[in-house]
C-alpha cells in the first residue's frame, strides 16, 4: 500500500489536538483530558457477562482486568496505552476484548511518577515528564510481572497471550515481542519504530528485529505526521532480511491515532477494518 508519513519530534505527537478538543478534568477512569474531544462519541462497552478488576502486579503497580464471567481458560491479551496511561479508552479496548473471550490486561505503567489521564493539554510538558520516566527496563519489567500474573491465573491459557498497543504502547508492543518467548503475537498500532536514543531507552525496536519471539502486525496511518516512510520501509526491509513473519500494514491518507475513538483522529473504517485484522492474526498465531 502507499505510504505517505512524516517525521517524529517528540512525544507530544502522540496526538494532534485543537484546545476545543478539551472536555476538562476527569477522573483516573475517565477519558484523558488532554485527549479528549467534544465532538467524539467514545465506544462504550459494558460490563454484562465480564468480571472486572483491579488487580496487583508483583513489580508493584496496578493493572485493569477483564475478562469473561464463565469458568474456563482463556487466550489473554496485554494491551499497553498511549501516553494517557490507563484511561477509559483503553478499558474499554479491554472489555472490548473480554466480550470475543480473551482475559484482557492493562497494566498502568505510569503511576510510579503520576497519572496523566487528568492532565490538560495545557500540561503537556508534565505528562511528557511521566511518561519519561518510565524507562524500557522498567516497562519490560513489569510486562515481565504480567506475564507471570496471567500464567498463574486458572483463568487462562498459559500458552496462548498475545499483547497490542497504541502510540507509545504500540512501540512496547514491538520490544516486548523482541524481549519475551511466552508471547505468542502482537498487534502494533501505529508505533514509533525508530527516534533518538537515550539512558531510559537505548534501543529502537529496528535495532533488535533479529531477537523477534512472535509475528507482529503493525498497522499505521499514511498520514502520520510522526512517523515516516522510511522509518517503516526500513522495518519492513529488516523483517524480511531476518526472516520474520511478520506484517506492517499503511492505511493512505489516515493520521496517527486512527482508532483512537475519543479523539478527533478517529477513523472509524481503517480502525475497524485494523481490528478485524489484528483479531484474524491473533487466530492465524494461536492466540484466540
Amino acid at each position: 500500500m502507499p505510504t505517505l508519513t512524516r517525521p517524529l519530534g517528540s512525544l507530544s505527537e502522540d496526538f494532534h489536538l485543537s484546545r476545543r478538543g478539551l472536555a476538562g478534568m476527569v477522573m483516573f477512569a475517565g477519558y484523558a483530558a488532554a485527549g479528549l474531544s467534544a465532538e467524539a462519541d467514545p465506544i462504550h462497552t459494558d460490563e454484562a457477562g465480564l468480571v472486572t478488576e483491579m488487580v496487583q502486579l508483583s513489580s508493584g503497580i496496578p493493572a485493569y482486568l477483564a475478562r469473561p464471567d464463565h469458568r474456563g481458560r482463556y487466550p489473554a491479551v496485554i494491551v499497553v496505552s498511549e501516553i494517557f496511561g490507563l484511561h477509559e479508552y483503553i478499558r474499554d479496548v479491554c472489555r472490548r476484548f473480554a466480550k470475543l473471550g480473551y482475559a484482557a490486561i492493562a497494566p498502568a505503567f505510569f503511576v510510579r511518577v503520576g497519572d496523566p489521564a487528568p492532565m490538560p493539554l495545557a500540561e503537556m510538558p508534565a505528562i511528557i515528564k511521566i511518561v519519561q520516566a518510565a524507562s524500557d527496563k522498567q516497562v519490560m519489567g513489569d510486562l515481565d510481572a504480567t506475564i507471570h500474573f496471567l500464567q498463574a491465573q486458572d483463568y487462562v491459557e498459559p500458552s496462548r497471550i498475545a499483547i497490542t498497543g497504541f502510540c507509545w504502547g504500540g512501540r512496547i508492543v514491538w520490544l516486548a515481542c523482541e524481549t519475551f518467548p511466552q508471547i505468542k503475537a502482537g498487534a502494533a498500532w501505529y508505533g514509533v519504530l525508530q527516534r533518538p536514543k537515550n539512558d531510559m531507552t537505548p534501543d529502537n525496536p529496528i535495532d533488535l528485529v533479529q531477537r523477534i519471539n512472535a509475528p507482529i502486525l503493525g498497522l499505521y496511518g499514511g498520514a502520520d505526521p510522526g512517523i515516516p516512510v522510511a522509518q517503516i520501509d526500513a522495518m519492513r526491509a529488516a523483517l524480511k532480511a531476518e526472516g520474520k513473519p511478520s506484517e506492517i500494514v499503511v492505511y493512505p491518507y489516515t493520521p496517527h491515532g486512527f482508532n483512537a475513538d475519543y479523539r478527533p483522529s478517529y477513523r472509524p473504517q481503517q480502525a475497524r477494518d485494523g481490528w478485524k485484522r489484528m483479531l484474524a492474526w491473533f487466530k492465524q498465531h494461536g492466540v484466540a
